[in-house]
């Protein structure tokens, strides 16, 4: 049995004991601590976390989850790691994205389905009045949720949109995938489906302990926990300085613009940029990708921001490409990535 002691990023220690022949993430269960994950199978990098001290066995894992460099610097996967001896680790994160209780599950009612843009669909779902939970929606602004179809046959992850709310909504936004077994279901659903809801998890939520300006950088429906950091920013009229870089392949696939500009009615400090990658002749934005963007707004900012990141895996990687040449520190580098299931 070894010890472990996990740091948080505003200074919390979370400690537990691991069998040798048992995941961290399984060991921390077992002491009824619920550490930020998601697929837990090495193919996410939801739990990714930094080891100061100690050694390991990290078993199989996707490279999109853990690179070749983040594995050299320390990093391990906490749903592929065991302990060979006591471990002292660091997080992403804030205690407050640790649970002491079991993922709640709860039902929701699809009632509004959309398209947004050409590529992607946007949910509405309402809570239904739970006995445990009530009929708020309580979760961290950044985090996701799992949805189960009513049938119980399909399950995935998706980020809220929305800030946390006492009227129980979610608001999501589903990337259609070619004959994707969810985007499949979205074209036969209806509203007053039922749909379990599994969390909130994950750990991409605002470092509220930093006082850097916060720059969002959003690929596709990766917009999704960038809206949603930046609506809990407009709740609590936070004014520090803000930045926006969202970017998609094509014109026809921008979505979410009537959000993005009252946002920036909200937040006057909040500045923009859409980015399309491939544009028609007539665009008049800019083109080319938010990492390329990013870059270019940093060679001209006056203090180094907080970057926040939501995207496909090449994104994340240009983006903390992009911040380290431009003089971001790597753990002021805040990033999740999606791949399609």
């Amino acid at each position: 049995m070894f010890k472990v002691n996990l740091l948080t990023r505003d200074g919390a220690t979370i400690a537990f004991d691991a069998e040798p022949s048992e995941t961290l993430l399984d060991a921390a269960e077992r002491a009824s601590i619920y550490l930020p994950s998601s697929c837990r199978e090495g193919g996410c990098g939801a739990c990714r976390v930094g080891r100061t001290s100690g050694e390991v066995e990290l078993m199989s894992h996707s490279s999109s989850a853990l690179s070749d460099a983040e594995r050299a610097a320390g990093d391990i996967l906490l749903c592929r790691t065991q302990a060979r001896s006591d471990l002292a680790l660091h997080a992403p994160f804030d205690q407050a994205a640790v649970s002491y209780a079991s993922i709640p599950e709860r039902r929701a009612t699809l009632v509004e389905l959309a398209p947004a843009g050409s590529g992607a669909m946007r949910l509405m779902l309402q809570y239904e009045d739970d006995p445990a939970f009530g009929s708020a929606a309580q979760f961290t602004a950044g985090q996701f949720v799992k949805v189960t179809t009513p049938d119980g046959s399909i399950t995935r992850s998706y980020s809220l949109a929305n800030a946390p709310n006492w009227d129980g909504r979610l608001e999501l936004y589903v990337r259609l995938q070619p004959n994707g077994a969810f985007s499949t279901y979205l074209a036969r659903a209806a509203i007053g489906d039922t749909l379990l809801i599994t969390g909130p998890q994950g750990q991409f939520t605002l470092d509220e302990a930093s006082a850097a300006p916060r720059w969002f950088v959003a690929g596709g429906t990766g917009l999704a926990p960038s809206l949603s950091m930046l609506r809990q920013m407009a709740e609590f009229a936070d004014q520090r300085p803000c930045r926006l870089f969202f970017g998609v392949n094509r014109e026809e696939e921008l979505f979410a613009i009537d959000a993005i500009d009252e946002l920036k009615t909200l937040l006057p400090q909040l500045e923009v940029m859409i980015c399309v990658w491939k544009p028609a002749t007539e665009w008049q934005g800019f083109t080319g990708t938010p990492a390329e963007a990013l870059a270019r707004a940093l060679a001209t900012a006056e203090a180094l921001p907080d970057i926040y990141v939501c995207g496909p895996p090449a994104l994340v990687a240009a983006t903390e490409e992009a911040g380290s040449a431009g003089g971001v520190a790597q753990d002021r580098i805040f990033s999740e990535k999606f791949t399609p299931a």
